[in-house]
């Protein structure tokens, strides 16, 4: 199952099938590690729901809920 980013819950993970920001956004979401294959645990959100919180490669790491909405997971069971 496929689903954005932004839309998981609290403890689900799985892995990045496609960024569709462009530009910028697109630079600063692979500069940061959020590529193609990596696998993303959803970890934390803010009490105002802005930013979330992630794992990856070893690190966590806070996005803004516009960047978790450009980034297209497939859902780990």
């Amino acid at each position: 199952m496929e689903k954005l980013l932004s839309e998981f819950k609290i403890g689900e993970k799985g892995i990045v099938k496609k960024i569709s920001a462009d530009g910028r956004m697109k630079r600063r979401l692979f500069d940061m590690g959020v590529t193609p294959n990596t696998e993303i645990l959803f970890r934390k959100v803010s009490p105002l729901g802005d930013p979330i919180e992630v794992s990856l490669r070893g690190y966590e790491l806070s996005l803004r809920k516009d960047e978790a909405e450009k980034v297209l997971m497939e859902v780990q069971e």
